[in-house]
């Protein structure tokens, strides 16, 4: 007989929403898999009996939950001897259909095994979208048919900002600030992306791309000088070298500039087989379009009365764009700025108008009042690049102060009014890479607090509290590191 800690069975995270233990445990490995049709999408019941486990579930996702639940009660055997589960009866589901995390392969790039290594942490979390950001001022990484500069000019800097060093909100010319270092090439080609997607799947995960328009193109730019206001501005043909916001934007006066991202979209459609795209807005200085003739034309052809107007313009052409190739558009919440079609999904960062490059604030409460649906990811909760309050932290953040109980305290539907509580499809975890240099920075910067945010948005409401969460995480974090995950302590 196998002793079991009662703490076992109980320490699950996310934990469900429902556990009663019972005496005794099953060490008899088979399984058997029952459908029922009446079980919410993703969820499960689970049996574990002395005689043997059942699961049942509406759907392969729920299914595949019931698993990742298993592995965290097994108690392996060792010595020849059968691994054990505590029993349990489990009835669990999702409190949001969107539990997502962000991954940032743009200002440093991780490549396909970190990013594998990442899905497989998410799935054992019950997430179920990864926000994928490829394109940047900084870095693009994606290899496009028909544009083979991309990549050639894009995806490779002379130089970034020096380990160590905050230039984030730093001009082009802080060249103190910056290492010599060529840094790239670096990008996924069309059979690394199939490869991966289908590695999500597997996983139940979703991705979702993000090409970032019309701002936080530099590097777009770098390929192609001809699709900016001012192209004698590109002529150093590569991306911006340190962090923050550039004025250099895409021409929304240029019809080429125009094709061009379509063509990008459309090969996205192609290539990603999920129902959202990315496509940024957010943090677009407009400066370059009021003194722009292409741009100043447009506003006057459109009929709208300035530069400001035509941001929101652009948005409603590839929101209908997408919604032709049965996708729905996301973006960050500047992006829903003036008549956007209801189709288009927000993703609300801001918590006031000081972000954002000056644009007005589009609060996700406003936003989902208004009827669009929407992704919460405040930056004084969600944002993982932000410091976690750890002592002797030997990491470097971008500043803020987001710890593991801040991430718990996380709940999406804060202040949103019961009527509009419908439109909020859930959260997720920003993993922003500036100050986020390799796979180390990025599973200490992740975990443990993406576990707490996992736990948010399958519990809602429902979660038991911080101290029944924290007293669970001092075992999970002990699974996490015999999985050579570099997991941060708690406090």
């Amino acid at each position: 007989m196998v002793m079991l800690s009662m703490l076992t069975a109980l320490a699950l995270v996310p934990r469900p929403e429902k556990v009663v233990e019972n005496a005794g445990t099953c060490v008899k490995p088979e399984i058997r898999y029952e459908t029922d049709a009446s079980i919410p999408a993703e969820g499960y019941r689970l049996s574990v009996k002395p005689e043997g486990i059942t699961v049942v579930s509406s759907d392969a996702a729920g299914k595949y939950y019931a698993g990742v639940t298993l592995a965290q009660m097994k108690v392996p055997g060792g010595k020849g001897k059968p691994d054990a589960y505590p029993c349990v009866e489990i009835e669990d589901a999702p409190a949001y259909k969107w539990r997502g995390i962000h991954f940032d392969d743009c200002r440093h790039f991780f490549g396909k095994e970190t990013l594998k290594q990442t899905l497989d942490l998410m799935a054992q979390h019950k997430f179920n979208r990864l926000h994928w950001h490829l394109t940047e001022d900084q870095g693009w990484r994606l290899d496009i048919p028909g544009y083979p500069e991309l990549v050639k000019y894009g995806a490779v800097r002379s130089a970034s900002p020096r380990h160590g060093t905050h230039p984030h909100r730093g001009a082009k010319e802080d060249a103190a600030d910056l290492n010599g270092i060529k840094y790239g090439p670096f990008y996924y080609t069309d059979a690394d992306i199939r490869e991966i997607v289908a590695y999500a799947a597997e996983r139940h995960i979703t991705i979702v791309p993000e090409i970032e328009l019309p701002g936080h193109v530099f590097a777009a730019l770098a390929a192609y000088p001809e699709f900016a206001c001012v192209p004698e501005n590109m002529k150093a043909r590569e991306p911006r070298l340190v962090w923050g916001i550039e004025k250099d934007v895409l021409c929304l006066g240029n019809d080429k500039a125009i094709k061009f991202m379509e063509d990008v979209l459309d090969y996205v459609c192609k290539l990603f087989p999920g129902d959202v795209v990315h496509i940024g807005g957010d943090e677009c200085p407009q400066v370059r379009w009021k003194s722009c003739p292409k741009c100043q034309a447009r506003i006057k052809a459109e009929g709208l009365k300035d530069e400001h107007d035509l941001q929101p313009w652009v948005t409603r052409h590839f929101v209908k764009f997408l919604e032709a190739r049965g996708k729905r558009a996301l973006g960050w919440d500047e992006y829903l700025l003036g008549d956007i079609p209801k189709s288009a999904i927000g993703m609300n960062w801001r918590e006031s108008s000081r972000g954002g490059a000056g644009h007005q604030l589009v609060s996700g409460v406003a936003a989902a009042m208004r009827g669009h649906d929407i992704v919460m990811t405040p930056t004084s909760y969600c944002y993982l690049d932000y410091a976690q309050g750890l002592p002797d932290d030997p990491f470097q953040y971008i500043g803020g102060r987001v710890t593991l109980e801040r991430c718990y305290s996380f709940d999406p539907c804060k202040d949103v009014p019961e009527e509009a509580r419908k439109h909020i499809l859930g959260g997720q975890g920003n993993n922003w890479s500036e100050y986020t240099w390799n796979e180390f920075d990025l599973a200490w910067k992740m975990w443990p607090r993406a576990c707490a945010l996992a736990e948010v948005l399958w519990l809602g409401d429902k979660k038991p509290g911080f101290a029944d969460f924290k007293a669970r995480m001092q075992t999970h974090r002990k699974r996490l590191v015999g999985q050579k995950v570099n997991c941060a302590p708690l406090e």
